[in-house]
């Protein structure tokens, strides 16, 4: 289950080829939030479900995080219990310079968790920053204006589309580093190396400090020895890159968004919620070294 190799060029859902305008931007310079992308282009992961969950957790440990919802689908968003009426100051406003980060953000049911919520405006939001000048650079721009204006978090988690488009390609800009959620199965590997070759396109071209933070293997299922076997395979090829913590199948995480609550609210007992404090804390150990 080699990943096959990719030369896939970063391209905007309107098949343009992105632009450069503009130096790199990169992630706000001498920011106090560790950005963090969690992305992969692969549908069904559990990316959100990993947004959502980890920053709960991160929350539970007394830090300050900011989730931005960039998927036009909104999943985080109903998965923070956020109606969709009370999604007008959302995260298009956001890229399109309407309202600064102050104004777009909502407090959420978790203490010292808050919200860049996603709206119906975001679907068209690719084509229409397509001509708009410094487009890659949108987030990267209300982040650094932000930091200049007092918004002050310990994390900022991007929860990305699955696709590589201009509203990924934000996020890659504006992120230190991406995580990546991978399910145990068969074709895990495909595809992730497309993520890989878009992520050094971007770091040549537009942020060259964005890093790898890590790969989670979600949807784990140790009665299925494939899960095992994809496990091991993963552990192979990036080594030291896939966290140890892996997110079991778990039917509590699958029923915790109809209820518009992270699952650590719905069930703090269950395996999955045990397993994202668990890569919380990872998470954390590992950002502690890298301040170091």
């Amino acid at each position: 289950m080699s990943p096959p190799p990719a030369d896939t060029p970063i391209e905007t859902s309107a098949g343009g080829r992105a632009g450069s305008a503009g130096p790199p931007a990169g992630p706000p310079a001498g920011s106090a939030p560790r950005v963090i992308a969690i992305a992969n282009q692969k549908g069904g992961v559990g990316k959100t479900t990993t947004a959502i969950n980890l920053a709960t957790a991160l929350a539970a440990t007394r830090k300050s995080v900011l989730v931005i919802d960039l998927d036009p689908q909104g999943n985080a968003s109903t998965g923070f219990g956020i109606p969709p009426g009370d999604r007008d100051r959302d995260s298009y406003r956001l890229l399109s310079g309407t309202l600064p980060l102050a104004e777009t953000q909502v407090t959420t049911e978790v203490p010292g968790l808050s919200l860049v919520p996603s709206g119906m405006d975001l679907a068209g939001a690719e084509l229409e920053l397509v001509d708009v000048e410094r487009r890659e650079h949108r987030l990267a721009d209300a982040l650094t204006a932000a930091q200049a204006g007092g918004v002050a978090v310990d994390y900022i988690l991007i929860d990305c589309p699955p696709a590589l488009g201009l509203l990924t390609l934000n996020a890659l800009v504006a992120a230190h580093a991406v995580l990546i959620p991978l399910q145990c199965e068969f074709f895990a590997l495909e595809g992730i190396s497309h993520l890989m070759t878009t992520i050094e396109r971007v770091r040549a071209r537009f942020n060259p400090t964005l890093d790898i933070q890590g790969i989670v293997l979600t949807m784990f299922d140790r009665r299925n020895n494939l899960s095992d076997l994809v496990a091991e395979d993963v552990r192979t090829h990036f080594g030291s890159k896939v966290y140890k913590t892996v997110i079991p199948r778990n039917v509590r995480v699958s029923e915790a968004p109809s209820h518009g609550k992270p699952v650590l609210l719905y069930d703090l007992s269950c395996a999955g919620s045990k397993a994202y404090v668990k890569l919380a804390g990872e998470l954390i150990r590992q950002t502690r070294t890298l301040a170091a």
